[in-house]
């Protein structure tokens, strides 16, 4: 296939939709971004894997960074912050839960000002500015200290996790993106793992200074975030259009690679405001929100509790079980979901439909929190943990390629992501108040909850393929046509737009375009 031009599966290219002046116009060099230039030289293996080179492991580190900072707190738990701070049970929970609302609502905002700035700029300011806050977390004195501090700390970290998401799909087609963020966000489980080792580490700093250990948790990892701020403004590379270590031959192929998978907008796109209103008009902005929903919601509960379940259901077990060794034993958990998220994310890029895979892993999830909430055997229970993980984590990073790769239009696809992203993190504020100290050791009632937000992902999932599966059909019989100038389409109707030619289709209308094919 010519770089530049429509899918074979395009209405336009069918041969009861076109005659030869529509095929010639398809071809014709203005289709293609800088035609001028010869790309023919350029090894495509050799350039993908220095993209990943230079764009996946540094994001994936400042996932972990902000993993392990925003999680902190339940590893914080264990070591007498309540205590400490004179705060009971209902107001550690309120602590938690006032981080989501920052947190979710400035996703939105922080995206389209990402695609307006550079990452390097953007990214890197949030990273010193929630490292700042980090670390006041360990001098806080009372109740209010860490209200405000959780707060601030919800507002500072709000754009980087939907920006990198946003940013990995402007540099890889529809088909890597599963692998790619699955690589990204595995080092979310890689963090959770880390954290219950650095936080029993750390807290053989318990007294020096003056400070607690869980003080000393909060500072250290404050710091090094500030430290890793600084060496981001070099690091993190720009879009394709600007990225530095590019040549301008590869650049081009680049972005003809892109456009060639129905990423039209790669080469550029100016900021409308009519690209938000479509984004929110959108229905599948909708049910991406639900499908997020169905997994933010049991993430955040699993990351921020699973030290705490651990270290009640653990004691029946082993004698003598304390707070490190319940940050331990959670260790070989996360490392378990890192794997799975991997193997996930490849698996969807090699099979091309990630529709199936979402409700296994749905299913999964369902099945371990039955367990939890029917369990009075630690063994099982621990068990049904490994499950949870095995359904969280890998549904995560396929879900969010899914929706990615069904939105085209980089402004659109940046607000629709931070949408989804923002409401399933604005549930985090719910479930941070599912696992209440009463309910010990079992946790009946919090099981419930995220079993029942699995479902909603679950029936959320089932409703998105469906749909995406009905409007594909509607596009094969023609019925999205577009009128173009000068192509004779008998199926072609004015209400879908009229349009001077295919490419201004394409870039108007973005997944709109009757030519584009959902993914499912």
């Amino acid at each position: 296939m010519i770089l530049g031009t429509p899918p074979s599966n395009s209405p336009y290219r069918d041969a009861k939709h076109q005659s030869a002046s529509q095929e010639d116009s398809l071809t014709a060099p203005e289709t293609i971004w800088r035609p001028e230039v010869d790309t023919s030289g350029v090894d495509e293996k050799a350039l993908m894997r220095r993209i990943d080179f230079y764009v996946i492991p540094w994001l994936a580190f400042l996932y972990v960074l902000s993993f392990l900072d925003r999680g902190s707190i339940g590893n914080a738990k264990l070591y007498h912050l309540e205590r400490d701070l004179h705060i009971n049970d209902k107001q550690y929970l309120l602590a938690l839960t006032v981080f989501f609302f920052p947190y979710s609502l400035f996703e939105p905002v922080s995206n389209v000002i990402l695609r307006l700035f550079r990452p390097s700029i953007w990214l890197s300011t949030m990273i010193f500015l929630w490292g700042v806050v980090m670390t006041f977390h360990g001098m806080a004195h009372n109740y209010g200290d860490l209200l405000g501090l959780r707060f601030l700390l919800g507002l500072t970290e709000a754009g980087l996790y939907p920006g990198i998401v946003f940013y990995i799909s402007s540099w890889y087609t529809r088909k890597e993106l599963g692998s790619k963020i699955a690589m990204f966000f595995s080092s979310a489980t890689v963090a959770g793992a880390f954290s219950g080792l650095l936080a029993a580490a750390i807290a053989k700093m318990d007294g020096v200074g003056g400070k607690p250990a869980w003080a000393w948790i909060f500072i250290l990892e404050g710091l090094i975030t500030v430290v890793v701020s600084v060496a981001s403004f070099w690091i993190i590379q720009d879009f394709p259009m600007q990225a530095k270590f590019l040549s301008e031959t590869e650049r081009v192929f680049v972005i003809r690679r892109l456009q060639n998978e129905m990423q039209f907008s790669a080469g550029g796109e100016t900021f409308r405001k009519k690209y938000i209103w479509k984004s929110l008009a959108d229905w599948k902005t909708w049910i991406a929100m639900g499908i997020y929903m169905g997994f933010d919601g049991p993430l955040y509960a699993f990351s921020l509790f699973l030290p705490t379940i651990i270290n009640q259901v653990a004691p029946r077990v082993i004698i003598g079980f304390q707070a490190t060794k319940s940050n331990l034993l959670s260790v070989p958990v996360y490392a378990w979901g890192c794997i799975m998220t991997c193997v996930v994310g490849f698996l969807g890029d090699r099979l091309g439909s990630r529709s199936y895979i979402n409700l296994a892993l749905f299913s999964v999830g369902l099945v371990g929190y039955i367990i939890l909430i029917v369990s009075r055997t630690p063994g099982l229970s621990y068990f049904a943990v490994y499950l949870a993980v095995s359904a969280i984590y890998p549904t995560v990073a396929n879900s969010v390629a899914w929706v990615a790769g069904n939105v085209e239009g980089s402004y659109k696809r940046s607000v629709t992501l931070a949408m989804a992203i923002g409401f399933g993190n604005l549930n985090g504020a719910v479930t941070a108040n599912i696992y209440r100290s009463k309910n010990a050791p079992w946790y009946t009632f919090g099981h419930g909850i995220v079993l029942a937000y699995i479902a909603i992902g679950w029936i959320c999932s089932l409703a998105f393929m469906i749909l995406l599966r009905r409007e594909n059909e509607r596009r094969d019989r023609g019925e999205r046509d577009e009128v173009i100038v000068g192509i004779n389409n008998k199926l072609a109707s004015p209400k879908n737009g009229c349009y001077d030619s295919v490419e201004a289709a394409q870039r108007d209308k973005g997944d709109d375009w009757s030519g584009f094919r959902y993914s499912l």
